[in-house]
């Protein structure tokens, strides 16, 4: 009999970028490896899960604009492109060394997992979001839904912005996946007090947060984050355990750094000539990560001294760190069983794109895990946070406290002096945006369209993402670029909506590049 519950949540998203007026852009690149790396090699671990019998629960999050991505043909065409594109480049790789050479079983390897990605995409008509749906359908995953461009909802100046961010992402979800959604990733886990109401209002049931934003609530949680609170509308939150978080995550306490694993920054877009690699980088010839890895972590050493990777003794350390993994939530759940004298829950939430991106044995450690609660043991129930409310059992009202995840907690990643110049230009679009939705209560045809894409602008100028890169130092002058066009576009549909002179040429080039959302509705800034 289980003593207690494990939620693992894995939240996927990509910030919305799409180019058609370039042949190869490099911030599309995020999305192809992400598909290639990450989506895909976690379908794949379900799919052998679910055909094997093995009970397993996962609630994953897949934001509106990576939904959108998904379902963009453009972009799946260019995913197709590039896995056809390393799939040759693996043909010559596995050519090119001799029979027993390590590299070259490696390249074999790499042929193998590019075909079958390829066949993946065959077999789901380039359709991904079709095969997470019907795992859902299976009652294998809990989808999530998000803001619908991850706006930072708590830094967002008017209840119609983050309303509206909110009920974007809940009919996008209803678009995709058939069902209202249950459940809603918060954006960075920002949350401040009232966030719920929107919430509510949009039929979502439960969101999660990091830690202190449960255990800071007011009055303090009897069970710390071991329990689902409920806000004071009935609203559940789910917190986010520490210890479980740490363990994988953490490429120095945690089990990505092992120095079994592959090296993610040793790959042959940057080791080989660059004659060869040059017809698989982007057409401005740069190189690049091509998803090819011949070496492990090894240690703190230099990369040139990185050793070579041994694909089966990566395997390897994957199930020995599941079996850990396990041996350790097993015992903090006998603990916390006893301490708590109720059932426990662990909920543990990652970022998707860790698995298998940048921890390339990622996928194989979950399946791992998941077999080994399946096979192995009977006191952990994998399950999810809508099966435990659906339990029906008294949980405590809090109000909780206002927090994020991310450095220091408490979102100064998003607010800080590298960003806090876009905030008054957002803050004051989101005004502008409030004023049209009164102005034209029942707008149709052109006045329609112009209002839903000055909507569609001003989401996609609140992406959290755009104010991370300026702060982490990445792609800041892309970053800048995306906030400066989405507001300038805003300002100029505001512009033309208020002096009655709508440009319907611009328009529909406005439309053609930024053409997420076709359900999307103005009139939820009313």
């Amino acid at each position: 009999m289980a003593i207690g519950d494990f939620a693992l949540v894995l939240h996927a998203h990509l910030p919305y970028v799409r180019h058609p007026e370039h042949a190869d852009f490099f911030e599309e690149d995020w999305f192809y490896e992400a598909v290639i790396d990450t989506y895909i090699p976690l379908l794949e671990a379900f799919e052998r899960l679910a055909a094997d019998g093995v009970r397993f629960r996962v609630t994953m999050s897949l934001t509106p604009t990576l939904c959108e991505m998904m379902a963009d043909e453009l972009l799946m065409s260019r995913c197709v492109r590039r896995t056809d594109r390393l799939r040759e480049l693996a043909e010559r790789e596995a050519a090119a060394y001799p029979a027993g050479h390590a590299h070259g079983a490696l390249a074999r390897h790499y042929l193998d997992a590019f075909g079958r990605a390829r066949a993946l995409l065959d077999r789901t008509g380039h359709r991904l979001l079709g095969a997470f749906r019907a795992l859902q359908d299976a009652g294998h995953l809990e989808i999530l839904t998000c803001a619908a461009t991850h706006g930072l909802l708590p830094l967002m100046a008017t209840d119609e912005a983050r309303r509206a961010q909110i009920e974007i992402g809940c009919r996008n979800y209803e678009k995709h996946f058939g069902r209202r959604p249950r459940g809603l990733w918060l954006p960075e886990c920002a949350y401040s007090p009232g966030l719920e109401e929107p919430l509510r209002t949009s039929g979502v049931r439960y969101f999660f947060l990091d830690t202190h934003g449960v255990l800071f609530g007011d009055p303090r949680p009897k069970y710390g984050v071991f329990r689902p609170v409920l806000c004071p509308n009935g609203v559940a939150a789910f917190g986010r355990d520490v210890e479980s978080s740490v363990q994988v995550w953490s490429s120095e306490h945690g089990y990505p750094g092992d120095p079994a694993y592959r090296e993610f920054y040793r790959d042959v877009g940057y080791d080989a000539d660059y004659a060869y690699v040059r017809p698989y980088l982007r057409s401005d010839g740069l190189r690049g990560q091509l998803g090819i890895k011949y070496h492990r972590v090894t240690g703190r050493v230099p990369l040139h001294e990185k050793e070579p990777y041994d694909l089966a003794a990566a395997r390897e350390r994957a199930a020995e760190h599941a079996g850990n993994f396990l041996f350790n939530r097993q015992g903090q759940l006998r603990h916390l069983r006893t301490l708590l004298k109720t059932r426990p829950v662990v909920v543990s939430p990652y970022d998707a794109e860790l698995f298998g991106h940048w921890w390339y044995e990622g996928p194989m450690f979950l399946e791992f895990l998941f077999r080994k609660l399946h096979h192995d043991q009977d006191e952990i129930d994998s399950t999810t946070p809508m099966e435990i409310l659906d339990r029906g059992e008294a949980h405590q009202v809090i109000e909780p406290s206002h927090s994020s995840w991310g450095d220091k907690g408490y979102m100064e990643v998003w607010l800080n002096r590298a960003n806090d110049w876009i905030y008054p230009h957002l803050h004051a679009a989101e005004h502008h945006m409030a004023e049209l939705a009164r102005r034209f209560p029942r707008a149709e045809g052109i006045l329609a369209r112009a209002l839903n894409q000055a909507a569609r602008e001003l989401v996609l100028a609140q992406a959290s993402d755009w104010a991370f890169i300026m702060t982490t130092g990445t792609t800041v002058p892309y970053a800048e670029k995306r906030t400066r066009d989405h507001l300038s576009r805003f300002h100029g549909l505001y512009l033309q909506l208020t002096e009655d002179r709508l440009e319907e040429a611009w328009l529909a080039e406005l439309e053609g590049k930024d053409n997420l959302f076709s359900e999307i509705d103005y009139r939820l800034y009313a």
